[in-house]
């Protein structure tokens, strides 16, 4: 229609209502959901950190290609040059060479010895891929204990205002106060998840390196061991 303007924003729509951007809803659930909230973002922070520690560790540091590592060491084994294999072992720092690298240096005693030695090698590395990944749960857990006692401390001083109020501004005060005393709750179920998920896939990664430890050392030992029959039938 001719003469009439099109209203483009939607705050002028409603009078005396400013619209409010993503941050200032963040900052303001935030503030009303007071000290525990302070106190759940300080331990979230924590987790993501020493979970980027962990991370670093295990996809840069202890892991590596098992099944193509142990190829070519198998290849130095049934050629006979045993210290190729260490000398391949030497040029990694992962958990796996390391583990297969003891038991190389023992190559010419008994398998029970090459046992021994790779033994007590897994013994010192499997603890080190593990490290940390206990306290990624115990964060999730006391993240969500903590929004589940925010709530209830939040609850407790809406009641308390409420007790004080005049009637008619009793159920306005109760519903603002359980409304912020949610917040505690919705921030430690989201940080609580958000660490069980990279818990979860961390704990995949180092069981993988472990696996792996097992499966490989076996399969040193048999080479060995094959190794050394055939030099007794010779």
């Amino acid at each position: 229609m001719e003469g009439t303007e099109q209203i483009l924003d939607p705050s002028a729509m409603t009078p005396g209502i400013e619209p409010v951007n993503f941050i200032d809803q963040a900052a303001l659930f935030f503030q009303d959901g007071g000290i525990f909230m302070y106190i759940i973002a300080l331990i979230w922070i924590a987790g993501i950190i020493l979970a980027f520690m962990r991370f670093k560790k295990l996809a840069y540091t202890y892991d590596v290609d098992g099944p193509s590592f142990m190829n070519e060491l198998q290849r130095y084994i049934l050629s006979n040059d045993i210290q190729g294999a260490i000398r391949v072992c030497s040029g990694s720092v992962a958990a796996l060479p390391k583990v297969l690298k003891s038991g190389l240096k023992r190559a010419s005693q008994s398998l029970d010895q090459v046992q021994n030695a790779i033994d007590a090698t897994a013994l010192e590395v499997i603890p080190k891929v593990e490290k940390g990944l206990s306290y990624l749960s115990l964060i999730a857990n006391i993240s969500t204990l903590l929004g589940l006692l925010g709530t209830i401390q939040g609850l407790i001083q809406s009641f308390a205002a409420v007790s004080s109020a005049d009637p008619q501004e009793k159920a306005e005060i109760l519903s603002q106060g359980i409304s912020k005393a949610m917040n505690t709750t919705a921030a430690g179920l989201s940080a609580a998840i958000t660490i069980m998920i990279i818990h979860a896939f961390l704990t995949s990664r180092s069981e993988k390196i472990v696996n792996e430890i097992d499966e490989f050392s076996v399969k040193l030992l048999d080479l060995i061991g094959t190794k050394k029959e055939g030099e007794g039938q010779n």
